[in-house]
């Protein structure tokens, strides 16, 4: 039983990541190949990144379950099996409830939580026979405090904090671990409609006074993926301060 895989030049374990053309997914995908990974990088649109040995763009509507089911296929046919799902697809439409549509609503609970749900069910079954396997939740603070135009990116990212606990439960006997990261606050195309004035003052919430950045947050997934020992927790990696309950 292989209890926690490193990396090898000469079989590279393999990584998926969805939501690999936003900011963070293209450095998830860049800092997994660099320490010795294969990479997956899933993505909804034509995929952005070129091909390489350790590099593999793949088209992924994670809301779709036959394409969800179809992509791990191709990959364990090509690579075998997949040790570490990062579950990073995201998608935001930010407006006060009473203007927010029931297609908008459904479509930021589909791609934040339903993908999860889709790609981790998709994964288990092969990391839970060989008793190895990570998936990793990309999270957001919006879900421990809320914020106003966002309930549903907050209800969808709750639900996954809550989806990776009970999953954490369900498969620790198959020494598959399950864990989830708060970003915080990136500088990317996401966030890019805030503006200037917006985002410093983001800045100015966490005790250090600055946010984090997509390189340091890819440098801690890879590293979370290859710990043995931790399921079941919420690490929040930047500085903002949250009520303990």
């Amino acid at each position: 039983m292989t209890l926690n895989p490193q990396p090898s030049t000469l079989n590279p374990p393999v990584s998926l990541i969805t939501g690999a053309a936003g900011g963070l997914g293209r450095a998830l995908v860049a800092e997994f190949a660099r320490q010795g990974w294969r990479a997956v990088a899933a993505c909804h649109r034509q995929p952005a990144q070129p091909e390489t040995d350790t590099v593999w763009p793949l088209a992924l509507d994670v809301t779709d379950r036959a394409q969800v089911m179809a992509a791990v296929a191709r990959v364990s046919q090509r690579w075998g099996a997949i040790q570490v799902l990062v579950n990073n697809a995201g998608f935001t439409a930010d407006r006060p409830i009473w203007q927010l549509s029931e297609a908008d609503w459904d479509r930021v609970l589909a791609v934040n939580l339903k993908g999860a749900f889709l790609c981790s069910q998709a994964v288990l079954p092969a990391m839970m026979q060989q008793r190895d396997g990570h998936i990793i939740n990309v999270a957001s603070f919006s879900a421990r405090q809320g914020a106003r135009g966002q309930a549903n990116y907050a209800a969808a990212k709750a639900g996954l904090i809550g989806l990776t606990q009970s999953l954490a439960k369900e498969v620790g006997a198959c020494n598959v671990r399950v864990n989830a990261v708060l970003p915080g606050v990136l500088p990317t195309p996401m966030t890019a409609s805030l503006g200037a004035k917006r985002l410093a003052e983001l800045a100015q919430l966490n005790a250090l006074g600055r946010l984090n950045s997509v390189a340091e947050v890819a440098r801690f997934v890879v590293f979370l993926a290859s710990c043995a020992n931790v399921s079941g927790q919420l690490f929040q990696l930047d500085s903002r301060l949250a009520p303990w309950a």
